[in-house]
């Protein structure tokens, strides 16, 4: 009986179904991650650089958008809990949740202020330093050591992302500045978002380290205290019900955050089921080919020009993490660190900060 299954195994038919299920699991994977984060990259430049209205009124409130993306994933990592019948009781204690939420949404808040000074194109290419701050992080928190080409690789994209940065076409307009973009304040909250973003992922891991954590519970715990602590910034900062008033004035803004919520509580699910299927390395491939898809639709669908200057620091980013990704044997047999945490519930550390 074995040896029938075995053959039925190694026959070509079962090899070609199985090649078949990879195909059609590899292309609901990457067709859920592009459809998800690349809507939520136009949605969030729409948001913040687009006015709204005959009066060109745009939506200065950042915070609220934070509030409203963490309380629908709030609600559906809940809904997930009780439908597969796990307890909503908490894992950890409560200020260890907490004091990812703050980080977290310095993170977040910093992506959407950026926004105001720096195009989307600028703001995505610098996400790809995000490998600095965590490499900082994990040898300060984590006690880390790294090889000599992961530090190459990251002064390589360092390089590019300051080329991109340095150089923008002098006819791309902040609205939130006057003539060319404030690259100095745009810089400055990039840098507050990568610092706040590392630091997110390693203390997360540290924190929640040796807890036998369900994702959802995680993702729950840590996005209701976000939305308790967004409100009360939003209400001592008087912007919850300017907020309001303002959605409530232009339908079309509230219809946008609406989507931009949905889609990035979505991508989590994508991002999630493509770590666990295929693992870690095949997800930042996809994750890479989706910030270059972004830039390049934020270029074409908003009309954001590039100089020569930014071509070239967009292809030193791009080509070395690529290299990297195709230069790095994936694990065949053995579960990878960055899998079993996955598996774990600490899979936070390998996704956006939608």
């Amino acid at each position: 009986m074995a040896e029938t299954t075995s053959a039925l195994v190694s026959s070509p038919s079962g090899d070609s179904n199985w090649r078949e299920n990879k195909l059609w699991k590899g292309t609901f994977a990457v067709s859920g991650i592009m459809l998800t984060l690349v809507t939520y990259g136009v949605l969030q430049e729409k948001i913040m650089r687009v006015p709204y209205g005959v009066n060109k009124d745009y939506f200065k409130y950042s915070l609220f958008l934070v509030f409203c993306n963490r309380i629908t994933t709030s609600a559906v990592s809940a809904g997930a809990l009780l439908a597969s019948k796990k307890a909503l009781d908490p894992v950890a204690p409560i200020y260890k949740y907490c004091l990812v939420s703050v980080s977290n949404i310095l993170t977040t808040s910093c992506q959407y202020e950026a926004l105001k000074y720096v195009s989307f194109p600028v703001q995505t290419l610098a996400k790809c330093a995000k490998m600095i701050p965590v490499m900082v992080w994990g040898t300060i928190i984590m006690q880390k050591r790294y090889r000599g080409p992961d530090y190459l690789l990251a002064f390589v994209v360092t390089l590019g992302c300051s080329v991109f940065i340095m150089y923008p076409a002098g006819t791309d307009i902040s609205p939130y500045g006057r003539g060319r973009e404030n690259t100095v304040w745009g810089v400055l909250l990039m840098m507050g978002y990568l610092g706040c973003d590392g630091f997110t992922s390693t203390f997360q891991d540290k924190l929640f380290k040796g807890y036998n954590m369900e994702i959802h519970n995680q993702i729950f715990y840590t996005t209701l205290c976000s939305c308790v602590l967004s409100l009360t910034g939003l209400i001592i900062q008087g912007h919850l019900l300017p907020a309001i008033e303002f959605v409530y004035i232009h339908k079309d803004c509230f219809f946008d955050i609406v989507l931009l919520s949905t889609v990035a509580t979505a991508s989590q699910f994508f991002i999630s089921y493509t770590i666990r299927t295929f693992g870690a390395l095949t997800f930042a491939t996809i994750m890479t080919t989706r910030q270059l898809v972004s830039i390049m639709l934020s270029c074409v669908w908003f009309a954001h020009p590039l100089s020569w200057e930014q071509w070239i620091g967009a292809v030193i980013v791009f080509g070395a993490i690529y290299a990297k990704s195709f230069m790095r044997k994936a694990p065949e047999k053995t579960t990878s660190s960055v899998e079993q945490s996955v598996q774990n519930g600490n899979s936070n550390n390998l996704k956006e900060n939608p």
